[in-house]
């Protein structure tokens, strides 16, 4: 028996030390979409404006390599009859860090700064049931366009061959949400929201096609199509968020 347990760990340790460090996404991949706070039916300001920062720390798609930023959002949110609208602009500063590895010369560095500016839209139907608004369907969308010297990197080396590649700078990512947010049962100034998404990332992505069509570092569908789940608290114009998904993004802000 322990043998056999052994021998287990010694394949797996053997299956991911196997694993190729050649593998560059955008640094956004799967990371553009992010909550919008919007107004609920039973808050006396029916339109609002955001302001937000935040951190969000993630792996690469080879889970061997970090990437961490600083982001900076601002929204408008409204609420209608049983209709939430919501968009809004966002900027984004961060490092990409990684071994130095023992690929090409270019290849043997630590950290590249890469940035983001881009543009978010969210619109959801909802059903309010006394202190509760459920926006059972929802549509989200972002683009982003990157920039800094990671984007460099990955243009410069996208032909090489036996690395896997994404040079895309812009991408257009749409999904699906559900959220539930309510109201506290003695004070009714504190928010608690809960909100699923479910989408993917348009444009051709040869990184999926190359890469995840073969490997086992991710499923194939998740190359595509990511879920991410996001906890929201409101307290008088404060709020704040958590999210997680392939990354954990933490971010303050202040309605007004």
């Amino acid at each position: 028996m322990n043998f056999r347990f052994l021998l287990l760990i010694a394949c797996i340790l053997i299956l991911f030390s196997s694993c190729s460090n050649h593998i560059y996404a955008p640094a956004l991949y799967h990371q553009d979409i992010a909550y919008q706070p919007k107004p609920a039916s039973y808050d006396t300001a029916k339109s609002a404006t955001y302001i937000s920062a935040g951190l969000n720390y993630y792996t690469d798609p080879s889970w061997q390599n970090m990437l961490v930023s600083g982001q900076f959002n601002l929204s408008r949110g409204h609420v209608f009859n049983h209709v939430n609208l919501a968009y809004g602009a966002f900027g984004i500063l961060g490092d990409y860090e990684k071994d130095t590895g023992d690929g090409l010369p270019q290849e043997r560095f630590t950290d590249k700064f890469f940035g983001a500016a881009g543009a978010r839209a969210s619109i959801n139907l909802f059903t309010n049931y006394e202190r509760m608004d459920f926006r059972y369907l929802g549509i989200e969308a972002a683009y982003s366009h990157e920039f800094g010297d990671y984007a460099d990197f990955r243009r410069n080396i996208s032909n090489l061959p036996g690395y896997h590649v994404d040079a895309r700078t812009e991408l257009m990512t749409v999904g699906l949400t559900s959220e539930v947010i309510f109201h506290n049962i003695r004070n009714p100034h504190i928010s608690n929201g809960i909100r699923v998404f479910i989408g993917g990332t348009f444009g051709d992505n040869a990184f999926s096609r190359k890469y995840f069509s073969h490997k086992y570092l991710q499923p194939a569908f998740l190359a595509t199509v990511f879920p991410k789940i996001s906890y929201f608290l409101k307290f008088n114009q404060c709020f704040a968020t958590i999210e997680a998904g392939q990354q954990v993004f933490l971010r303050f802000g202040y309605g007004f």
